[in-house]
């Protein structure tokens, strides 16, 4: 049997803009992952800010909801973003880290749908709301 939690892992890891994000998966599994990004200076937009790009949340996110379906139950290990929407809310507080949660909640045989959310230290709070369709097979 594969294990398709793994391979998501291993095919995250390898990812060079995901190593360049400094990108960490906390959790993944069961159509449902979390990784974190650590603030860096390297990522900031606006230096009179000291706020996180929003490209890289957005990588960030795409790439939690990358992971969250291919660690799905009912599709293949690899998978490729089809359409992305994301909502930013407020801007991430500087110094923080910026987590994404992800959850792949509807497949069908060529599509699978994921919404995500993205925040620093107050999980009430997001930075930014998700819902994207990823291929399947």
């Amino acid at each position: 049997m594969v294990d398709k939690t793994r391979i998501a892992k291993q095919f995250i890891e390898l990812i060079p803009h995901a190593k360049a994000l400094g990108l960490e998966i906390l959790e993944i599994g069961n159509g449902e992952a979390e990784i974190v990004m650590p603030y860096g200076e390297h990522l900031v937009g606006n230096p009179k800010t000291g706020v996180i790009h929003g490209g890289a949340v957005s990588a960030l996110m795409d790439t939690c909801c990358g992971a969250a379906v291919m660690c799905h139950p009912a599709t293949p290990p690899s998978t490729a973003t089809l359409d992305l929407r994301i909502d930013y809310m407020r801007g991430a507080t500087p110094g923080q880290a910026v987590r994404a949660r992800a959850t792949c909640h509807h497949i069908t045989r060529s599509v699978a749908f994921v919404r995500a959310e993205a925040f620093d230290d107050d999980p009430d709070s997001p930075v930014a709301a998700a819902t994207g369709s990823f291929t399947v097979g």
